[in-house]
């Protein structure tokens, strides 16, 4: 194994942790005076990267993501060894599978967990790439084991997600007249294309107020609920989908929104999708809107090499007609 990956020596280094807190906690201070400094209007650009130098952008990145992971690290109070094991177990893996697959030996990750070793920044690194950690979560374990954030959490609004955000908006206007919609983490709609907004018109204004939450949306009673034909179907799928989000993501937030879902009404069982029109492949969305049913089947695109938070959280969901009648009938729905 390289030598970037040994870690430090195999002996308690509590004392050495806390330094290293305690400088990144100053350098996070400092350059978030120099940020405010520079760009006074925190509420519209994280860092005022219209008038800082790339260099100054790069650093008020950092304290922005800083702040608020320094106060999740503070509310859980656990050393970056505890949450190693438990990124290990939630992934069903053994130390010994871990080590034979990070190829480190089974005692130094055993003294990694337990706190009688430090491990190196490339050494969290390196086992997060192994476990499939979130990026989120990956800047958690480094401030956790002392160390600054890596991986960068800009606002929608930087100039630097301009190229990705450009992406999504072509993918969804070339999606018309079919609805697609982009979404973060926590399922809040990001950006949607005219279909979409055809489709929601007549909902509560309450329920269509930023921020707009995608999975509330569709299974409030008050929402798309009543609407979708086979909603026992679509629940469930939705629910499945949050349920395996939250396996990989270990979010709080997720798991109270779970909760919430859970707490609506649970829809009657209607007929089931008849299984020679989708042959058992895929579980269809069936709207019932003024123009009939509505069939789609849907798909999930994501950034397949992100290095930001934020865009590494982003999901485009498109929907395709699953029959003629529903091209008919949203070719006369949403104007060209």
């Amino acid at each position: 194994m390289a030598a970037a990956l040994a870690g430090e020596p195999e002996c308690r280094a509590e004392v050495a942790r806390r330094k290293c807190v305690s400088v990144g906690s100053a350098r996070g201070a400092d350059i978030g005076s120099r940020c405010r400094t520079a760009a006074p209007d925190l509420e519209g650009n994280a860092c005022g990267a219209a008038q800082a130098t790339d260099s100054n952008q790069q650093e008020c990145a950092f304290a922005f993501f800083h702040t608020a992971t320094m106060q999740d690290t503070a509310a859980q109070p656990r050393d970056v060894g505890h949450r190693i094991r438990e990124w290990r177990q939630r992934r069903r893996m053994t130390q010994l599978g871990l080590a034979l697959d990070a190829e480190i030996s089974a005692r130094h990750l055993s003294f990694l967990e337990t706190g009688k070793a430090q491990p190196s920044r490339e050494m969290v690194l390196h086992l997060c790439e192994r476990l499939d950690v979130p990026l989120r979560e990956r800047n958690i374990l480094l401030i956790a084991a002392g160390y600054a954030p890596v991986f960068a959490q800009r606002r929608l609004d930087d100039p630097a997600l301009k190229p990705a955000l450009t992406a999504v908006e072509q993918l969804l206007g070339g999606h018309d007249p079919y609805p697609a919609l982009a979404i973060d983490r926590a399922w809040t709609m990001v950006s949607a294309n005219r279909a979409v907004a055809s489709l929601l018109a007549g909902l509560p204004a309450s329920l269509l107020k930023p921020p707009l939450n995608v999975l509330r949306l569709s299974l409030h009673p008050e929402g798309l609920a009543p609407r979708i034909a086979n909603l026992p179907e679509w629940r469930a799928h939705l629910l499945h989908r949050l349920r395996h989000q939250i396996e990989v993501t270990a979010d709080p937030g997720l798991e109270t929104l779970m909760k919430e879902l859970r707490g609506y009404p649970t829809p009657i069982s209607r007929a089931p999708t008849a299984p020679d029109k989708f042959g058992g492949v895929v579980v269809p969305l069936q709207l019932v809107t003024e123009a009939g049913k509505l069939s789609f089947l849907s798909t999930t695109t994501v950034f397949g090499t992100p290095v930001d938070v934020t865009v590494s959280e982003l999901a485009i969901e498109s929907f395709f007609p699953a029959d003629d009648a529903t091209v008919r009938a949203l070719q006369k729905i949403v104007p060209r």
